[in-house]
């Protein structure tokens, strides 16, 4: 169909419809929705060249221009729009109104669409724009309201007649095998994305009671009318990422941002929110959800890198997960041929954590492997699929400078060279995996899930222990080759044999990256460099 006169397309917000899914109906038009529309920076004076800069200097430097933000508040009034927020520093203008008001004025069709897996409201092709508006707009989150990300957990299930029953290990346990430095977070602040589920603070407490920890401070922020809510299956990422962190870092303060849902909307909103909290000013966030990159569109992997430009320059270390299902990050019923890298995990602005599977020796770390469980279920002691994600970016690209050193390998799928994906790893795998507490049952979970927490506190400690922000660690990480624990066992290939995916090999590799973390050889090479 074609464009209203004087309406042009907005760059990369093309959208196809979910395959397999069929448009049932147009949406209702007198349904209520919010949409978040993202602006360009400011064209202004950079503050002065300190490594951090504060919230006010990112707003003053690296915010939308005011006359910027009163134009789309008068393209929201003309069209019936209501402005439930308008935020120059963090680029964000949040509308309210009904479907009717806001297919007009993003010149959209809005469909019901129904899939064997989800139901959602749905667009095809690109958003469109009033020509005045061009270069001002750069994205609009929340028509489309299909699911993006998924949490990276997989849950400890033997095998009928498998010996023996493995009852988890504590985070204290894992911390000592990777030689954590001392500390407990005492003044730290820890971010937390979560896109569904919650925590119940009785089994916070028996928890870490059993632990012989001091609870932790646990701090919740509403994203876009999202709230702590238990109940739910996504209640095992929340409580793996709470229990976790907090284990590791009980003196520290856990706020936890929790978005409604899984969208590209809420999942860019809840990093926003997180990366510009000007109240509780998290120095470590940890994400443990993400999506295969090919899925998320255009405009929302440049939004979201956008906003970790923002953590960057505020010094904010941001940890994210790199997927559970193989260098395919795809489960096996959805496989289609390809590899894919999963997205945050993939922006060059965060380091991606990869899983491993530990092997133990008394209370000494005797080796580890890439964790593959394989879509065939190879293990014969469990009896579930997970494997490592990691591989080569199709969509940010080229590789960062940082990665110039390792010899990345030629993308499975032919594209132009792309950041390689983990960049670390640690224990992950549910057959070492970490015995939690959820909803009143003690479960074992691994997943590159728990590592994204993992690596959260150990960064929180040593934040600590320098007494600053040691912020973006993936050039230090890159040279410093003996602060690791080197993973040389295993790949990521989906159901193993032949199928495309990656090795694990001497050195970095698109399955375990650098390796585990040897934690005082971690502090000195961020102390040193």
């Amino acid at each position: 169909m074609a464009m209203k006169a004087n309406y042009i397309p907005l760059p990369k917000s093309q959208r196809e419809p979910v395959a397999g899914a069929r448009l049932v109906a147009p949406a209702n038009p007198d349904e209520r929705m919010e949409v978040s529309v993202r602006l360009r920076r400011k064209a202004k004076r950079r503050p002065a060249s300190e490594r951090h800069i504060s919230y006010q200097q990112l707003g003053e430097s690296y915010g939308s221009d005011a006359d910027d933000v009163a134009q789309v508040t008068d393209f929201a009034a003309s069209n019936g729009l209501v402005v439930v927020e308008a935020n120059a520093a963090k680029r964000t203008v949040k509308l309210s109104g009904t479907v009717r008001a806001f297919s007009a004025a993003f010149d959209v069709q809005l469909g019901h669409y129904e899939h064997a897996n989800m139901t959602y409201r749905g667009r095809t092709g690109p958003v469109g724009l009033p020509k005045a508006l061009e270069g001002i707009v750069v994205g609009v989150f929340g028509l489309d309201n299909r699911p993006f990300a998924r949490p990276h957990f997989r849950t400890f299930k033997p095998r009928a007649g498998a010996e023996g029953q493995f009852a988890g290990l504590s985070p204290l346990t894992v911390g000592k095998l990777y030689g954590f430095p001392d500390g407990d977070g005492s003044g730290q602040t820890v971010g937390i994305i979560e896109l569904g589920g919650g925590f119940r603070p009785a089994d916070l407490q028996q928890y870490f009671t059993s632990l012989g920890v001091a609870n932790p401070k646990v701090v919740t922020v509403a994203v876009d009318h999202g709230t702590n809510q238990p109940g739910s299956g996504a209640d095992l990422e929340v409580g793996l990422d709470i229990e976790i962190i907090g284990a590791l870092v009980p003196k520290a303060t856990l706020v936890v941002y929790f978005a409604p849902s899984a969208t590209e909307a809420s999942f860019g909103d809840a990093i926003l929110d997180a990366v510009h909290d000007t109240v509780n000013n998290p120095s470590v966030i940890s994400i443990s959800w993400g999506g295969s990159e090919d899925e998320a569109t255009g405009q929302f992997v440049d939004d979201v890198n956008s906003t970790l430009e923002d953590a960057q320059k505020l010094g904010i270390t941001v940890l994210v997960a790199s997927g559970d299902n193989g260098a395919a990050d795809m489960g096996p019923n959805e496989w289609d041929g390809k590899v894919h890298v999963d997205f945050p995990s993939s922006s060059p602005l965060v380091v991606a954590c990869g899983a491993t599977r530990i092997n133990t020796s008394g209370n000494t770390l005797d080796g580890e492997s890439a964790w593959n469980q394989g879509f065939a279920d190879t293990d014969p002691q469990v009896d579930s699929f997970g494997a490592v994600g990691g591989g080569i970016s199709d969509v940010n690209t080229p590789p960062p400078s940082w990665q110039a050193n390792v010899k990345l390998p030629a993308s499975v799928n032919g594209s132009p060279a792309g950041r390689g994906v983990p960049d670390v790893t640690g224990n992950g795998d549910p057959s070492s995996g970490y015995s939690v507490l959820v909803d009143g049952s003690s479960t074992v979970v691994g997943g590159t899930s728990a590592v994204a927490p993992l690596w959260a506190a150990l960064i929180t400690r040593i934040n600590q222990r320098l007494a600053g922000r040691v912020g973006f660690i993936n050039p230090q990480l890159y040279s410093s080759a003996g602060a690791f624990n080197d993973v040389e066992i295993g790949n990521n290939r989906p159901g193993g044999g032949q199928n495309p995916g990656y090795d694990a090999t001497p050195g970095w590799d698109a399955c375990s990256g650098l390796g585990s973390p040897n934690g005082n050889a971690v502090l000195e090479a961020l102390t040193t460099k």
